[in-house]
């Protein structure tokens, strides 16, 4: 049977009727769809989409706690919603995610922030009705963090997008690199049942959705807690066969975990995008040792090529962490040189930020700030030469888009995404969002590239 987006809980009465909510997430693609759960609970009970924080009556912020920034952000958001509390004394504001999951942070925003009324964690999301009917009850604080994993299977979602679609295949993670909360945060790993991703693939593409997006933290290690440990590779070339659908995708890749199979089947799929978020976070040994990363950089160069090898036209994306602690000017420079010797299309590089709890925490860290940013300012300038070297070689080839929608930049131009993840910018109708074009590469610049349609659409 298809998947039933049905609540698996019951569900207290609807006191948002006539009210409405307003979520903002921050954070990865696995906390963008924790809120399109949130929204969907949320309409469960009465309440519909508000266009800005003014507007509603729910306010829920989904933290995220990879690093400082978003967290930084987060109270500074708290403290504008205090002043918007005291106008409208009914304004509910929640806060949830990998940043309350942690119980300092939990408790400080409890205990500095005296208008929220609810922090919750990333395994409360089952109980998100009952404990808002809580806080519109209790003039208390209500604080969930408990680690249940239980009741996520069956929850409902509101689907940002008409045409894509977020899908979880594992939860959680248990590489435990040295500078990553998230196995504190999200849990260890826990795959879902294979079956039951197949049931909803097929249920988003009956309901017209095109292309879908496969999520964990380490989809690669997907099958191993299950009876009879099936690959994420099989698992791919299952949904590969789902009529209906055109474009599945995966992230994110643990380098350690990618297998020849993985590859052979990405290659061999109709529908599995050529595209590989596989992030590298630093090309020297030494300090992939210190990550607790467990490959080398000889191993990471080898699956590159591998990769580059059995798929023709593939993009590979990346993270890198810049002044890791005790990262040395030699360290840096392997990294460097790894973005020469790869090529990767684009990669999203930031400063290590200390985490709580986590191994690197203690790592002793003589570079200063100052020298961080000019490491991150040296890369930044190498990946975007190579990133426009990598779009240049596309002007002149046809590439068939998803259509996104109109351009955030340029609304008289479309905007749609090739299946090599490629950003791609064209004259064309607003009726085209959703549907599959073919568009001639006529321009490169760093981050996109522009084109002309070709043919109509399907």
């Amino acid at each position: 049977m298809p998947f039933q987006q049905v609540p698996s809980l019951k569900q207290p009465p609807r006191f948002g009727e006539g009210k409405q909510y307003w979520i903002n997430t921050f954070g990865c693609q696995m906390n963008e769809h924790d809120s399109e759960v949130m929204a969907a609970l949320v309409e469960n009970l009465g309440y519909r989409p508000a266009s800005d924080p003014q507007e509603a009556e729910l306010v829920i912020i989904n933290t995220c706690a990879v690093r400082k920034k978003p967290e930084d952000k987060v109270a500074s958001m708290l403290g504008k919603l205090g002043a918007l509390k005291q106008e409208k004394d009914d304004l509910i504001i929640a806060v949830g995610g990998c940043m309350t999951q942690q119980e300092d942070l939990a408790a400080y925003i409890k205990n500095r922030f005296r208008q929220v009324d609810l922090v919750f964690g990333t395994h409360a999301l089952p109980r998100l009705p009952e404990l808002l009917d809580r806080a519109r009850r209790e003039k208390n604080t209500i604080v969930d963090i408990e680690e249940d994993y239980s009741g996520r299977e069956g929850l409902p979602a509101h689907r940002a997008s008409i045409f894509h679609a977020w899908l979880p295949v594992i939860y959680g993670c248990n590489n435990f690199c040295a500078y990553c909360v998230v196995p504190y945060v999200r849990g260890r790993e826990r795959s879902r049942n294979f079956e039951e991703i197949v049931s909803e693939a097929s249920g988003l593409a009956q309901k017209g959705y095109r292309e879908i997006t496969l999520l964990g933290q380490n989809v690669n290690s997907y099958g191993h807690d299950l009876p009879g440990k099936p690959k994420f590779a099989s698992l791919l070339a299952e949904l590969d066969r789902i009529e209906g659908l055109s474009r599945i995708r995966f992230m994110t890749s643990h380098p350690k975990d990618l297998s020849a199979e993985l590859i052979d089947t990405v290659a061999r799929g109709k529908k599995i995008c050529e595209h590989f978020h596989l992030p590298a976070q630093s090309g020297s040994n030494r300090i992939l040792d210190k990550m607790n990363r467990r490959y080398t950089r000889e191993q990471y160069l080898d699956l590159a090529r591998q990769i580059n090898e059995a798929i023709p036209g593939v993009s590979i994306t990346s993270d890198i962490i810049v002044g890791f602690p005790g990262e040395t000017e030699e360290d840096f420079a392997a990294t460097l040189d790894l973005l020469e010797q790869v090529r990767f299309d684009s990669a999203f590089a930031f400063i290590y930020s200390p985490r709580r709890g986590t191994k690197a925490e203690k790592y002793t860290d003589r570079s200063t700030y100052e020298e961080k940013e000019k490491r991150l300012q040296a890369l930044n300038k190498i990946q975007q030469r190579i990133s426009l070297e990598e779009n240049e070689r596309l002007v002149g080839s046809a590439l068939e888009l998803l259509v996104e929608g109109p351009s955030k930049s340029n609304p008289e131009l479309q905007t749609g995404r090739a299946r090599n993840n490629k950003l791609v910018h064209f004259p064309g109708p607003a009726n085209l969002t959703g549907r599959l074009i073919q568009v001639r590469i006529t321009e490169a610049r760093t981050w996109n590239l522009f084109g002309e349609r070709e043919g109509e659409p399907y």
